[in-house]
């Protein structure tokens, strides 16, 4: 690999620059704005506001579809799900599960499913 090409990939990886492009690009398709240039001016002032505790960083889920996505994880209607279904959820949307720390037997509640959701959508824009 080229000198150049590998100070490009550390460029991008320092600056967890794909990680970012994977999320505009995510907002984009689901929202599909008449205007997308505007729409992706107006996504990264937010997450500017965001990250000056000024605002709130946009997010892809609101709570409903969170609460939904558990219910299509907990088919039996148990209450929880299981620590692998929680982690590949996780990387359905595109979060880290890197920091992710699960006993094999734990069991994830809504609530617990809803916070940790929440804790890695913010750290999604932490970039």
């Amino acid at each position: 690999m080229a000198a150049g090409e590998e100070q490009s990939r550390e460029y991008l990886r320092r600056h967890r620059l794909p990680e970012l492009l994977h999320r505009l690009g995510a907002l984009l398709l689901f929202h599909r704005p008449e205007r997308p240039r505007e729409f992706l001016i107006q996504v990264l002032e937010r997450v500017k506001a965001g990250r000056r505790a000024e605002g709130e960083y946009p997010f892809l889920l609101d709570e409903a579809n969170v609460d939904a996505m558990f219910s299509l994880l907990d088919v039996l209607g148990q209450g929880y799900i299981r620590p692998a279904q929680y982690r590949e959820a996780l990387k359905t949307l595109g979060l880290s599960t890197e920091d992710l720390v699960l006993e094999g037997d734990e069991d994830i509640t809504l609530e617990v499913f809803k916070e940790g959701m929440k804790k890695k959508m913010l750290e999604s824009w932490s970039v």
